[in-house]
């Protein structure tokens, strides 16, 4: 049973790494223990799994006719797997309308919410509905992005130092 169960996570895993060759953007690394790291040439973004956790993996294609593969993880999570970025769904987060945001996000979508937090923030008028709404939108693509496998503290950081220097601008 476990040997035909091994025989069809190689395959999945064949099917990724074929895929994440084959991309324009992505490069992948496999250690001895199994874990896979798949490194976006965009942004440099590791995501990363181990073998044991794919469920398994289905090949698509976007409106464009564009092929991806969605990888479904054991514990639910899934990631859409591009040319060049790996795809998620952003965490639900207390207090988001979650249809005002796309279902998959990547991780260059934070530097846009930064982006947009940081003009919020030196906008006159008092944008603070704005920032609140938009540090909500940062956060459950950040937390979105940890649950999948990727790490961002970095950009955990961002936000909180960007919040912190808004707080002494405005002291």
């Amino acid at each position: 049973m476990s040997s035909s169960k091994t025989k069809s996570t190689h395959a999945e895993l064949d099917h990724i790494l074929n895929f994440v060759d084959a991309s324009k953007g992505l490069r992948a690394k496999i250690n001895e223990s199994g874990r896979v790291q798949i490194r976006q040439d965009l942004d440099g973004k590791l995501f990363s799994f181990n073998t044991q956790e794919v469920n398994e993996v289905l090949h698509r294609a976007d409106s464009e006719g564009k092929p991806f593969i969605q990888v479904n993880f054991k514990n639910g999570t899934k990631v859409l797997l591009t040319e060049t970025l790996v795809g998620f769904k952003p965490l639900e987060t207390l207090g988001l309308d979650m249809s005002r945001i796309p279902k998959v996000v990547t991780t260059p979508d934070l530097l846009s919410v930064y982006e947009a937090i940081e003009e919020s923030m030196g906008a006159d008028n008092g944008l603070d509905h704005e920032v609140e709404i938009l540090k909500k939108v940062y956060t459950a693509i950040v937390s979105g992005g940890e649950k999948v496998g990727f790490d961002l503290s970095f950009e955990r950081k961002w936000l909180n130092r960007l919040l912190a220097s808004k707080f002494k601008a405005s002291a």
